[in-house]
């Protein structure tokens, strides 16, 4: 089977039902949002009440045969507006370690917690960076120590989207210090329980609609059966370790490594929204007795614009359709999705602003909020730079460091 970029009728609907609803109630509520840095929980509820937010679409369009089905449904949501989309999506990272480490039981009780209904909305949150771990996921300090059949969990999480206002947290910690990364675990913490607080809520460059804090374990004491993928599994993980063995992938960056073109795919919604802006813009304005598309100088940079959105959407979805089809990313084709994409986002707003000039510059449009929030793509879920380091290693098969 070769990937073939071209949409089945399903993912159309899809794809224009979920436009429909970015132009309608995503963009029209996105400055009002970002001015008020709150969680747009109106917003959420309407989601949730057609159908978009909900476990059904999320596991319909992850399960998608093509696996073009979140690529697509991400783009449009954050075409709308970025920090509400990522208020809407960020269930999905949680829900994705999840799904990535649990036991079919795990994944039976906490994935429907994790979104609620639509009267009674939940979120779920993914913490994995701390203070003093971000791109070395290895500097984990936050400890989960087994006693008498529980775990005891104590440490500090930060940059968590839903930090804090979740219903169920999934928190990555050490087991094993000594072995680094691969003495670390995954849990999942009910609603409710002691121990776990909300931390500073952060104020932000961008995506300002979307919740990001710091969460605090003190004590915090769960069953083992909150431990993904359970004990068995993870005793015999470390044996290999200890053993001088392949302990397989490690719970985080297999999260990571399986987002990364949903990711990318957000940035590409923003890259998109950006150069459709900047376009309409330039197909209107008059200087100089006619329209400023009408200067090679705007009309070659409206053309690199959108080559450059179209190469980052189909990197994105060659990604996406390898991996639903379990081909290895040999050439770290995830990794390249994401570097793509997200600079794409960052080079392609910032034009949109230089075609605007001054009035790009003001909140009177949308191009610099735009511009604001493409940023964090190049850093959050692997830095640019992350991804450029592990780009290098699988192209040159050396131990690039």
């Amino acid at each position: 089977m070769t990937f073939c970029p071209e949409l089945s009728d399903d993912l159309r609907e899809v794809r224009d039902w979920v436009h429909e609803f970015a132009r309608d109630v995503i963009r029209p509520a996105g400055a009002e949002w970002d001015e008020r840095e709150e969680t747009p929980w109106p917003v959420i509820q309407e989601a949730a009440k057609i159908g978009l937010y909900s476990l059904d679409f999320f596991a319909q369009q992850w399960f998608e045969e093509s696996g073009l089905g979140i690529p697509i449904a991400f783009e449009e949501l954050f075409w709308g507006d970025a920090g509400i989309g990522l208020s809407i999506n960020g269930t999905g990272l949680a829900a994705a370690a999840l799904s990535s480490n649990g036991t079919p039981e795990q994944i039976g009780e906490w994935l429907p917690q994790m979104f609620g209904t639509p009267d009674d909305v939940k979120l779920g949150a993914f913490c994995a960076s701390e203070p003093d771990a971000g791109s070395d996921i290895g500097s984990i300090r936050t400890r989960a120590v087994y006693d008498q059949g529980d775990w005891v969990l104590n440490g500090v999480k930060t940059w968590a989207t839903n930090g804090g206002i979740a219903n169920v947290h999934v928190i990555v910690a050490s087991v094993d210090p000594s072995l680094g990364t691969r003495g670390q675990a995954s849990f999942v913490i009910p609603p409710g329980t002691p121990g776990l607080s909300m931390g500073q809520k952060f104020k932000k460059h961008g995506i300002r609609a979307s919740h990001t804090a710091e969460v605090v374990l003190s004590d915090v004491r769960i069953p083992g059966s909150c431990l993904l993928g359970g004990k068995e599994k993870l005793d015999a993980r470390l044996a290999r370790v200890r053993a001088g063995q392949a302990s397989g992938e490690q719970a985080a960056m297999r999260t990571f490594e399986a987002t990364r073109p949903s990711v990318a795919a957000m940035a590409v919604g923003i890259a998109r929204a950006a150069f459709e802006y900047a376009r309409d813009y330039a197909g209107q304005r008059q200087q100089f007795g006619r329209k400023i598309g009408e200067n090679q100088a705007v009309a070659f940079l409206l053309a690199d614009m959108a080559t450059r959105v179209d190469v980052a959407r189909l990197m994105t979805w060659r990604a996406a359709w390898m991996a639903r089809h379990g081909r290895a990313f040999e050439q770290a084709e995830g990794s390249m999705s994401k570097l793509v994409a997200s600079e794409a986002a960052v080079w392609v707003s910032e034009q949109a602003i230089q075609i605007l000039g001054g009035a790009g510059y003001t909140r009177d449009h949308p191009v610099e909020r735009f511009h604001r929030d493409a940023k964090i793509f190049t850093i959050f879920e692997g830095t640019s730079e992350i991804q450029r380091l592990i780009i290098g290693r699988a192209v040159t098969g050396l131990p690039v460091r």
